[in-house]
């Protein structure tokens, strides 16, 4: 439950890249299928996720739902095929049905043999959150009984980085601890650029496999003030805590797993935002972007990952940057979770154990 940061140099800068393991594994995926030998690296995380989450799960295929959502899309092929575009002024078959936002789901469902609704989205950083929400409503509404919601993104290349340079938001740090996630004393920026994709399994009720339950949903944007930023006590996290906390019919939880991507302004104002809803009953708050980076669309996912995992196992997740007030209660029951994107679209969600 303790974790180091897995950082490596990209481009004289620090990036948080998949592991040894899993890039071997999407090696394998693209050699053992020809089908998958063209397809944009976030394709081939959102599937090898979707393998790993789904396994051997019996589903009616017609009642199988996929929003499998990305900030970025296919970045890394699209920038690919406009380089050669550029330099010989002609491009591949391959290049419009590849780099398409909708290309994920899809393949997604294919692989996996689903045959419900599939939808691909970009709500910027939120995004992975935002497909939880619409797979309640689809569940809610009858129209799927099994969803797969979640986030993939694999940005890592020279463009992306100069677009997160040019908005002065990214590390100049070299050391291991380059994301300053939560240190809310910080006086420069220290986002740092992961990749990865995360999904989960939603279900109505629950059975022997629940894992969490949602007890409550929140959603909510601002006016913006800014192309890059959200108002400087993130009236969209006070909007969505708040709802989250009235859907679940709860004042306070136990624990915050914060959208916190090191920045500056970002972090400072949705610890504001905190303590306005929460008061004197602030949670333990704790984030995870400090180990994994900032991987946009994927984010929210994970920061659902830390948070099953810690009531699951009863243990709170210390960020090294933040000292909490207050002690883990004898048990962890509910978590919220919260994840925000440019545009002030911010998503909250609370779980807690079956």
């Amino acid at each position: 439950m303790e974790g180091t940061p897995l950082f490596s140099d990209f481009e004289a800068s620090r990036v948080s890249k998949i592991s040894t393991e899993i890039e071997t594994e999407l090696q394998q995926l693209q050699q053992h299928n020809d089908r998958y030998k063209n397809l944009d690296r976030s394709v081939l995380l959102a599937i090898l996720a979707a393998q790993r989450c789904v396994g051997r799960t019996t589903f009616q295929p017609e009642q199988f739902g996929v929003n499998i959502g990305s900030s970025r899309g296919a970045t890394s092929l699209f920038e690919q095929y406009h380089s050669y575009f550029q330099q010989y002024g002609k491009v591949s078959p391959f290049t419009s049905p590849t780099t398409t936002l909708g290309n994920i789901s899809s393949w997604v469902a294919q692989d996996l043999g689903a045959e419900g609704i599939q939808i691909d989205h970009s709500v910027t950083c939120s995004t992975a959150m935002h497909a939880m929400l619409n797979g309640i409503a689809w569940l809610q509404a009858g129209m799927a009984n099994t969803f797969l919601a979640g986030g993939s993104e694999a940005a890592i290349t020279p463009f992306t980085l100069a677009q997160m340079k040019a908005l002065k938001l990214y590390t100049t740090s070299s050391n291991k601890f380059a994301c300053e996630s939560m240190r809310f004393q910080k006086g420069k920026n220290t986002m740092v650029l992961g990749e990865g994709a995360a999904v989960v399994l939603l279900e109505k009720g629950i059975s022997e496999r629940t894992q969490a339950v949602i007890a409550g949903y929140g959603f909510a944007s601002e006016t913006l003030e800014h192309n890059s930023s959200i108002s400087e006590n993130a009236v969209c996290f006070q909007k969505s805590m708040r709802r989250a906390l009235a859907n679940a019919k709860v004042q306070t939880v136990d624990a915050v797993v914060m959208h916190a991507p090191g920045t500056v302004k970002g972090d400072v104002a949705e610890k504001k935002a905190i303590d306005i809803v929460f008061g004197k009953q602030l949670p333990l708050l704790t984030s995870n972007k400090w180990l994994v980076g900032h991987t946009f669309a994927t984010s929210g996912m994970l920061s659902v990952e830390m948070a099953i995992l810690m009531l699951q196992k009863n243990k709170f997740i210390e960020n090294p940057f933040y000292a909490n007030a207050r002690h883990l209660p004898e048990e962890l029951k509910t978590v919220l979770v919260n994840a925000v994107g440019f545009g002030g679209n911010a998503v909250s969600i609370i779980l807690r154990k079956p």
